[in-house]
């Protein structure tokens, strides 16, 4: 690979695209839904409220989509690695179905709301490979067999290793998630460096303004309450590196490995991204030096046109968060815990919820219920890990919880190992759950007590 050429990180949708801009919140006012957080779960859920004649507001600490949206592959596939069989096994087939019926909605519907959006919106076949098991790849196409669904078993690949093959999903898409968001976004009720810093029944205090709302919808990417629904026990985070390569191979698809530490690729305006390099959030791994080894040996003739990072909530079972924020909070919604599909996830999420606001029943609410079983063998895991860290004798320690932070080298950041919240050298916040800087050692204020007749917390 050639000398790289990108100075500092910056994904190829924020190197082609000039943001929206939205006023800042400067009053107090009233609304019937309230969404926390403007990625693109949070515009979309505004989006569908929207269209359906709902009165809401969106609040967002940041800019519009400036977290983990403009840092995404940006691929819309309901092959979510090979779940199917994995799915299958721990929720039976019913629920398997409907998470894949509901995948291919979302998918459907990005196909209906892109036509006519210059958002570089193309139909691609998706597909899930192993380097050295085939039999994981014929368990999955079993359970696909049960769920009807035509997927097939690709023997021969463009990747630049040999592999087992892969599972292919046929008509599935990629596009440009920028693009898209200016497109949709444009009309939206938005509040930018609008942080929401307490919530009270269901007023939300931000800096500068009171939300009320009569229900309120948590997409901040990781939940920042925590006296609710239990998150910082039920999500971990996970970071993933990209680099974008000029002078590399049409792929013509997209591809990924069913490790979760091997690459994925696909291609964007003559580029080749190309992804990996993962690690749990305040762990070590290859991060881009990884990529960079792999272009190296595979892409000799290839440059670095730019790169960029970016972070996801694992939840303990593959399958998001998406509904009531837990039992005890009947006005009080979240989606989260993604587990690296964010796109198609996004669109699930904002087709759910802007029914249940309504008070709308939908087929898929059981499967993504927030408050469904959690003993899956990853809670030991990140229990004892976030055990383990608060015990460690180190500063400076994350003001969400108190777990102790790493310095990420490759990064220039602090990173808490528990919960996954980031801060620059500066101690300026990065990525939640925190909601304050490290250098003020700010911590999440209290939730306050429910004050009754239909309160929101």
């Amino acid at each position: 690979m050639k000398k790289n050429t990108c100075e500092e990180p910056i994904s190829v949708w924020s190197d082609t695209t000039t943001p929206l801009k939205f006023d800042t919140l400067k009053r107090d006012i009233k609304t019937e839904v309230l969404i926390i957080g403007g990625g693109l779960a949070g515009v979309l859920c505004a989006y569908m409220l929207g269209q359906a004649g709902v009165d809401y507001v969106l609040a967002e600490a940041d800019t519009v989509c400036s977290g983990i949206t403009k840092n995404t592959t940006a691929k819309i596939t309901s092959q979510h690695g090979l779940i199917y069989h994995k799915l299958i096994r721990q929720f039976e087939t019913e629920k398997a179905a409907l998470y894949l019926h509901s995948n291919q909605e979302a998918l459907e519907k990005y196909v209906q709301l892109c036509e006519g959006i210059d958002c570089d919106f193309e139909k691609k076949d998706a597909y899930v490979y192993s380097r050295d098991s085939k039999q994981e790849l014929l368990d999955e196409l079993d359970a696909l067999q049960k769920l009807n669904f035509p997927a097939d078993l690709a023997e021969e690949l463009p990747l630049p290793f040999p592999t087992a093959g892969a599972v292919r999903f046929p008509d599935q898409a990629q596009f440009h998630p920028l693009k898209f968001v200016r497109a949709i976004a444009g009309d939206l009720n938005i509040y930018e460096h609008t942080r929401v810093r307490e919530l009270a029944g269901c007023e939300a205090r931000t800096d500068t303004g009171i939300i009320r709302a009569e229900k309120i919808i948590v997409a901040t990417h990781f939940p920042f309450i925590n006296k609710h629904g239990s998150y910082f026990l039920k999500m971990y985070q996970h970071r993933s590196y990209v680099t974008a390569l000029e002078n590399a191979p049409d792929l013509n698809g997209m591809y990924v490995d069913q490790a979760q530490d091997g690459m994925s690729f696909r291609n964007y305006n003559g580029l080749l991204l190309l992804g990996g390099g993962g690690h749990r959030t305040g762990k070590t791994g290859g991060n881009w030096q990884e990529l960079n080894r792999f272009a190296a040996q595979y892409y000799p003739k290839a440059a670095q046109r730019c790169r960029w990072a970016t972070q996801d909530c694992m939840t303990l079972d593959s399958v998001p968060y998406i509904g009531n924020y837990s039992k005890s909070t009947p006005n009080l919604y979240v989606a989260t815990g993604f587990n690296k599909w964010g796109m198609t996830s996004s669109m699930v999420s904002a087709m759910l919820l802007a029914g249940l606001v309504r008070g709308e029943e939908n087929p898929y609410a059981a499967v993504y219920s927030p408050s469904r079983s959690i003993l899956r063998p990853q809670l030991a895991v990140n229990a004892l890990g976030a055990a383990v860290n608060l015990l460690t004798i180190s500063t400076p320690r994350c003001p969400h919880m108190g777990c102790a932070l790493k310095w990420n080298k490759t990064e220039h950041s602090w990173d808490c190992p528990c919960h996954g919240s980031r801060f620059d050298g500066d101690g300026h916040l990065i990525d939640n759950p925190a909601t304050g800087d490290l250098v003020k050692q700010v911590r999440t204020p209290p939730v306050r007590p429910a004050d009754g007749g239909g309160v929101c917390i």
